[in-house]
C-alpha cells in the first residue's frame, strides 16, 4: 500500500481528527482514510469525485430539533393570501 504523509495540518483540523479517532476508537491513520472514503466516491469506471453536499448530517438532530426546524419551515412555506391578491 502507499503511503502519504501530510504535512501542516491546522490545529483545529488536527484536534477535529483526532476527536473523530477517539469517537470512533479507531487510530488516527483509520479516521482519516474513514473521511476520504466518506467524501470521495468511485464508481466503474468512473474517476474518484469529491463530494459536496451535506449527506452526512441527515439523521444527525435530535427528535425535539427536527420537529422545531419543521414547524419552522412550515410556517415560512405558508402563503398569506392578502399578499397574493
Amino acid at each position: 500500500m502507499k503511503a502519504i504523509t501530510l504535512r501542516n495540518i491546522p490545529p483545529d483540523l488536527d484536534k477535529a481528527i483526532r476527536k473523530r479517532a477517539r469517537g470512533k476508537r479507531v487510530s488516527v491513520n483509520k479516521a482519516v482514510l474513514g473521511l476520504l472514503e466518506e467524501h470521495l466516491s468511485s464508481g466503474t469506471n468512473k474517476r474518484l469525485e469529491l463530494h459536496h453536499d451535506l449527506d452526512y448530517l441527515c439523521g444527525s438532530w435530535p427528535e425535539d430539533m427536527a420537529e422545531t426546524f419543521d414547524k419552522a419551515l412550515a410556517e415560512q412555506r405558508s402563503i398569506d393570501p392578502d399578499v397574493w391578491k
